[in-house]
């Protein structure tokens, strides 16, 4: 976590290194940089709780296996870029909104496209301000969608298809955070598309598969179906697929401190192998 005393760049983007491939990842909320005038009340401990820690490092190797990887800089609990413009909680503002909200079950939770709730305890002890959240809208969350939408576009510009893979971790109490009864445990890994309608299935099945093969336990869609990333640029019928990857933080780091645990590098490792099982089948798909 670094406290920014100055502006910096909303998002870091890894190119192909060597022949490229139409497979386009993105990690919305691996930021850990917290800009200046965030004005939390929150200490870091609880703040931190919304980070994906270390996502974009696990899943380093995209970049090496032809794809492109974008990796945000700026916390989701500042602004959630996987949250559209409309998913605004109004109650948080000081004055008017002047435009129309869709508040989602996200913002319900407290989770919105502006976090209001980090484990459960309110992040500001003030009203946000109009300017304050269109200044993030400008500065982070349009920046970080035109970029994507540039990798995105030009994959299918290129080869007539594209693959892309929304990364994220997700805390083990996740079930409880969500406020859903389950009589299981959270899996290691949730592969969210939607209910089925933002991919191919064989790109769904071919992870899964690889996935049980390493000794993994995974779900469909359970408790995570994806959010706004996913059900905007998963068009399967045009040859455009986005599938949500959720993995259990539980498998690589310490949830309290925020520091890597000792699985970390195997699951690092599983990726890596997972990355090179995923461009061989992209190719396959452009023959």
């Amino acid at each position: 976590m670094i406290f920014a005393d100055s502006d910096f760049e909303p998002f870091v983007l890894s190119r192909a290194k060597g022949h490229a491939i139409p497979l386009v990842c993105d990690s919305p909320h691996s930021g850990v940089i917290y800009p200046k005038d965030f004005g939390s009340c929150l200490p870091a401990s609880i703040l931190r709780s919304g980070e994906d820690t270390y996502v974009d490092e696990l899943w380093r190797a995209i970049p090496a296996v032809g794809g492109s990887l974008l990796a945000a800089n700026f916390p989701r609990s500042y602004i959630d870029p996987n949250r559209e413009l409309t998913d605004i909680d109004v109650n948080m503002l000081a004055e008017p909104w002047a435009t129309e909200v869709h508040p989602t079950e996200k913002t319900r939770l407290g989770h919105g496209l502006i976090w209001r709730l980090a484990r459960k305890q309110a992040i500001y002890d003030r009203k946000l301000w109009v300017a304050e959240v269109e200044n993030r809208i400008q500065t982070f969350h349009q920046p970080y969608h035109a970029a994507l939408n540039q990798q995105i576009e030009a994959a299918y510009e290129k080869f007539g298809g594209v693959w892309h893979l929304n990364l994220h971790s997700m805390p083990a109490d996740s079930y409880e955070v969500l406020e859903i009864d389950s009589d299981h445990p959270l899996a290691d890994f949730v592969l969210g598309d939607r209910d089925g309608v933002t991919c191919d299935p064989a790109l769904v099945e071919t992870i899964e598969t690889f996935l049980i093969g390493r000794g993994y336990a995974v779900a469909r869609n359970d408790p995570f179906k994806g959010v706004a990333v996913i059900a905007r640029i998963g068009r399967p019928a045009e040859n455009r697929h986005s599938l949500q990857i959720e993995v259990n933080r539980k498998l690589y780091m310490d949830e309290d401190t925020y520091e890597k645990s000792p699985g970390f590098g195997a699951l690092q490792k599983s990726l890596t192998l997972l990355s090179e099982h995923l461009a061989k089948f992209v190719q396959a798909q452009l023959v």
